[in-house]
């Protein structure tokens, strides 16, 4: 378990080759979104999440739970349950961009985020080409506020 997140988002401008990249299906939804309270599903693992407050670097403390937990939780959420293909794709330094392509009422929208050791290399990242606007620090790009909305407001 890790207890600080450091990452940057973008949208995306074009989508680069996904062949023999890792990927997952991810189901998420929000218990609460102020403080962030987090289920996902990952394929066929579960988690909780408590996300702090911040843009570019904030506390994340995530730790496993089971399908039972994660099914009663699904009962108490705010706002809709998010679906997405999350595609782990190696960019230089090697670091990785999670390029998530959302379904359901997001259907068609599409971000990119990429997670760094410390907030020195979070600043001084040059993205690839096929990543587009940075928006990061733009609170309707965050998963919690686009639980809230469907495809129309993105």
């Amino acid at each position: 378990m890790k207890n600080m997140e450091i990452e940057r988002k973008f949208l995306v401008e074009y989508i680069p080759n996904l062949e023999n990249v890792k990927k997952y299906y991810i189901r998420q939804a929000y218990i609460c979104t102020n403080p962030v309270l987090r289920i996902r599903q990952k394929d066929d693992k579960y988690f909780f999440t408590f996300k702090g407050k911040g843009d570019i670097q904030r506390k994340e403390l995530e730790e496993e739970i089971t399908k039972e937990e994660f099914d009663n939780l699904l009962k108490k959420i705010e706002g809709q349950v998010i679906t997405k293909t999350r595609y782990i794709i190696p960019i230089d330094n090697n670091l990785k961009a999670e390029l998530d392509i959302y379904e359901g009422s997001l259907e068609g929208f599409k971000n990119v985020e990429v997670e760094f050791e410390n907030i020195e290399d979070a600043h001084n990242f040059i993205p690839p080409k096929w990543f587009g606007k940075d928006i990061t620090k733009d609170i309707k790009y965050t998963n919690a506020y686009l639980s809230k909305i469907s495809n129309n407001n993105v």
